[in-house]
């Protein structure tokens, strides 16, 4: 599931080039018909997201609520231009020209181990189609039109005279008003990129302090605090050395807090580059193996049975509400 720096790249992707724009309005699959209709022919006037809601908003003050879910992803063409962000990681979010994705850079092959996470052309959930990176592939494709048709279930098209948005497999994809909107963000636990840091700090330590749920369970909870799914939630409870296991209610104030502050330094970087990079410190050829595959980018997710880069003890993989939880159990008890 995209976690929250991928929705803020979408916010950022659609501030750029759909904000202040004309947007026609589809449903190409046909099962968003009556709320395209509603939205079709609008200026799209702010994008914001809030942990891993996302929230377009057209002129008369109607909004596109997108929550990607597991599956959900947008692909964007046309004439999206790179920010100087993706230009400095040297084409690895891949640069996009008129019609397509051409890939500009000599040394790492053209993908980007870790499921698209940074590409500029596509963010979501990995799939293949025209304007994604491949998995295996060096090659895009190259649209001879704009715009193209659409490619398999598009729930949502949103196109201007130079760029579109497709939208596939979201979980939740709806029209709301501004009143309906402030009751979503009302639910959700503070965002670092968006709430007051002290505010937000505030809030995330009130609202984990009163349960005694174990702190693994508590990160997932979006209603505590926003934006962290199953990687960054293992990540920050590694480099905090804290058992997944412990109650909320037992931590220290100053561990709570800190994990706060840790957050909202990851969901910078990942904001920042397009990947979730959580261990600091690498020399420069560790960096480069970072960008280029997950495998090297973290200090325990996906490493079960593999000796802790730090320790030397086997990372372990547990199931926690049935989503995978991987910790050190040694480093972290």
């Amino acid at each position: 599931m995209p976690e929250g720096h991928s929705v803020h790249r979408i916010a950022l992707q659609f501030a750029r080039h759909f904000v202040g724009e004309r947007v026609s309005t589809s449903s190409p699959q046909g099962r968003f018909v009556e709320g395209a209709g509603l939205l079709d022919g609008r200026t799209m006037t702010a994008s914001r997201a809030v942990g891993k809601q996302l929230f377009l908003e057209f002129d008369e003050a109607l909004y596109l609520r997108v929550h990607l879910g597991i599956y959900g992803a947008w692909d964007f063409a046309g004439s999206i231009e790179q920010d100087p962000v993706t230009r400095s990681a040297r084409g690895r979010m891949g640069q996009t020209g008129q019609h397509g994705v051409v890939d500009d850079d000599e040394d790492a092959p053209g993908t980007v181990v870790g499921e698209h996470e940074d590409s500029l052309a596509s963010i979501g959930a990995p799939r293949r189609a025209r304007l994604r990176m491949g998995e295996e592939s060096s090659s895009t494709e190259a649209l001879e039109s704009f715009p193209a048709e659409p490619v398999g279930q598009v729930r949502v098209r949103l196109l201007t005279e130079r760029a579109v948005a497709d939208l596939r497999g979201p979980t939740a994809c709806e029209v709301l008003d501004a009143a309906a909107v402030q009751e979503v963000i009302d639910r959700l636990g503070p965002d670092p990129l968006v709430d007051d840091p002290d505010e937000g700090e505030e809030r995330m330590l009130e609202r984990v302090r009163r349960r005694r749920v174990p702190i693994g369970l508590l990160l997932m909870d979006q209603s505590v605090v926003s934006g962290i799914g199953n990687v960054y939630r293992a990540e920050l409870l590694f480099r905090a050395r804290l058992d997944p296991h412990t109650p909320g209610a037992s931590l220290p104030e100053d561990v709570i807090r800190e994990l706060w502050r840790d957050w909202r330094y990851l969901l910078g970087v990942g904001v920042e580059t397009g990947q979730m990079l959580t261990m600091d410190g690498l020399d420069e050829d560790a960096q480069r193996r970072a960008r280029r595959s997950r495998a090297d980018r973290h200090w325990v997710y996906k490493r079960e049975g593999l000796p802790c880069r730090n320790c030397g003890t086997h990372v372990v993989l547990e199931l926690a509400a049935a989503r995978k939880l991987y910790y050190c159990p040694s480093c972290q008890q």
